[in-house]
């Protein structure tokens, strides 16, 4: 083969992707090729999330994700409303996980429906009736109320609510904090 015509056929294969180009420049294989890091906060604009609690608004909302919390950032939102409030799901998916524990107390962990995005509901004072792990989720079904579970200050019943980017073996509990606030400050 001339010179030229690689030239050519590797440029052709260069605009079919960066894989092809690579193959067609130096033989590389689909193992050489690096996927793109995946932009979490696009990736929540993306999902148009709702907002858990009836009647917040989203101009309302504090942006406390980078507040400090005892063992680091608080990387999630604390949205303020009355105990007993039903607390709803931001989005179509499944819940994969109803949890207690000593920093979130009754919590939920809900992923969207590419399982991309965990959701995760904190504080919760009771879950919602009939509520299980496994099951499918529609926006705005009830997944509990607030209340003041886990290590929140008992007079000041919240929500808190965070979003992870998970990783490709999809934990539950594990995954790159997304900040909440600028999709749900949106919202009317």
């Amino acid at each position: 083969m001339s010179a030229a015509t690689f030239g050519t056929r590797a440029i052709a294969a260069c605009a079919s992707g960066l894989f092809f180009c690579l193959a067609a420049l130096g033989g590389a294989s689909a193992q050489d090729v690096v996927p793109a890091p995946v932009d979490g906060t696009a990736l929540l604009a993306a999902r148009a999330i709702a907002m858990p609690i009836d009647g917040v608004q989203g101009p309302a909302l504090q942006d406390t994700f980078t507040d400090r919390r005892t063992g680091g950032s608080h990387e999630a939102l604390d949205i303020p409303a009355p105990r007993g409030t039903p607390v709803h799901a931001v989005d179509d998916g499944k819940l994969v996980k109803l949890f207690t524990s000593v920093p979130g107390g009754l919590t939920v962990y809900q992923f969207d429906p590419a399982g991309r995005l965990a959701y995760y509901y904190a504080h919760l004072d009771r879950y919602a009736d009939n509520l299980h792990e496994g099951m499918a989720l529609r926006r705005g079904d009830v997944v509990g109320y607030v209340g003041t579970t886990g290590n929140a200050p008992p007079n000041v019943p919240h929500l808190h609510f965070a979003v992870f980017l998970l990783d490709a073996d999809k934990r539950w509990w594990k995954g790159t904090a997304i900040n909440p606030y600028p999709a749900l400050r949106q919202l009317p």
